[in-house]
């Protein structure tokens, strides 16, 4: 019987190389070998290398795993930073609460969520994950076990939201959540025919709706060019109907020896999607994990990408730059002859997140992904980030894994502020490529 693969990687399939695996208590102990620099590594659901150390250990988070404390009459939970959103769902959903900001995926962890300050559907209403945070604990590779708020350690806690672990090894959040009637969300779905009339229904739904978000047909042409569906939700009132429950989750097969995305196979894929999507502007009451979480049924679905992985690129373009930019993306794209399975539009909106390094500014965020095929792929993702610096966006760094030094100079031009917060024995793959020169 063959040993299960315990190869640490990111999402994309990036391995960890030459890597060291040390426990969370072992590391804080101090009782495990005390090589640097080191990393915390959660449950490595980024795309590209910000979760990985090359040649040094990864402390394991996912042993801190305790939930603390729930105060469920004022929606208060602090929890260790390896619980996963998954678990803090199965707690506080059913007690009416939900968390402020949630990413695409339950599978991460609480400390990965504020490390990545991420952002969901809800940018325009709530921000990032880092603004619902209200105090954490950080230790650092010297030992110095301290307590971060707004007013406590101000400066770290705002170079932590966001800095991608390199402040020190976070060990406990407590999060302020929000009241929900219900488990189930309201939702409506609006075909699209193209980009002037994504932003008309964007702008008019971010009014009335807290959760917006577009699927986009990348393989469309011509007239057609950008087309999809437009997905708005509001959590739903009390019901007395008993919720509807989701299907459970499939597991994905082995990894195939080749990609399985590709233009014949996304084309097919793309058409009955569409379709599938109900053309009656109604709103439905459905579950809040299908709205939420969609690829999360399908269990380790990026080993549809092949062997080599997937790159997946996300850019924030401002609002007066995003339309001709994100239509050059598309086009691009097309012209490439690159299919991209996972293509999402949404708008950004302009609340601040107490965060020195988040990624969302004001405008527009478009969201590609492709199998990795090497030199051919690279090139057409140097050409999206040249476009998005072009318009004045930057590009997300957790979801990157070959931007180079001048391309995150752009994206974060105040980097070196940032860098001075940095924990002098943590680094990662992505900051020493990023930052060398």
């Amino acid at each position: 019987m063959s040993k299960p693969d315990t190869t640490l990687r990111s999402w994309g399939g990036l391995e960890a190389q030459g890597s060291t695996a040390l426990t969370a208590d072992a590391w804080i102990a101090g009782t495990s070998p005390q090589r640097v620099p080191v990393l915390g590594y959660g449950n490595g659901r980024s795309y590209g290398d910000s979760c990985l150390n090359d040649g040094g250990p990864l402390i394991l988070g996912r042993s801190l795993d305790r939930i603390i404390a729930f105060d469920s009459e004022n929606g208060l939970v602090t929890c260790e930073a390896g619980v996963l959103l998954d678990d803090l769902l199965e707690l506080v959903v059913p007690a009416g609460w939900f968390p402020p900001v949630t990413p695409g995926t339950c599978f991460v962890t609480i400390g990965g969520a504020l490390a990545n300050d991420v952002h969901g559907k809800n940018h325009h209403r709530a921000g990032t994950f880092g603004r619902h945070v209200r105090v954490f604990e950080l230790i650092r590779s010297d030992g110095q076990k301290l307590t971060c708020a707004p007013d406590i350690n101000g400066a770290l806690f705002a170079a932590t939201i966001g800095g991608m672990g390199l402040t020190g090894l976070i060990t406990q959040v407590t999060l302020q959540l929000m009241p929900i009637a219900s488990a189930e969300m309201q939702q409506e779905a609006i075909h699209f025919d193209g980009l002037d009339r994504f932003f008309e229904i964007a702008a008019e739904s971010d009014a009335s709706h807290d959760y917006t978000v577009a699927w986009i047909d990348a393989l469309a042409s011509g007239p057609h060019l950008g087309r999809g569906v437009f997905f708005r939700a509001n959590h739903a009132p009390a019901s007395m109907a008993p919720a509807s429950r989701p299907k459970p989750g499939l597991p994905f097969p082995l990894k195939p020896p080749v990609p399985l995305i590709n233009r014949l196979t996304l084309r097919a894929f793309n058409t009955l999607y569409r379709a599938a999507q109900p053309r009656s502007p109604q709103p439905r009451r459905i579950p809040y994990r299908p709205f939420f979480y969609p690829l999360d049924r399908v269990r380790n679905w990026n080993r549809a990408y092949g062997p080599k992985g997937l790159r997946q690129f996300q850019c924030a373009i401002p609002m007066a730059q995003a339309q001709p930019a994100v239509e050059d993306m598309l086009r691009r794209t097309l012209a490439a002859g690159e299919a991209s399975f996972l293509t999402v539009l949404k708008l950004f909106g302009d609340v601040p997140s107490p965060g020195m390094m988040s990624f969302p500014l004001a405008g527009a965020t478009l969201t590609l992904d492709f199998p990795n095929r090497g030199p051919r792929t690279e090139k057409l993702l140097d050409e999206l980030d040249r476009i998005t610096l072009a318009a004045g966006g930057r590009v997300n760094p957790y979801k990157d894994a070959r931007m180079s030094p001048a391309t995150f100079e752009a994206s974060f031009p105040h980097w070196r502020d940032f860098a001075g917060h940095i924990d002098a024995g943590f680094s990662s793959s992505f900051w020493r490529r990023v930052t060398v020169g």
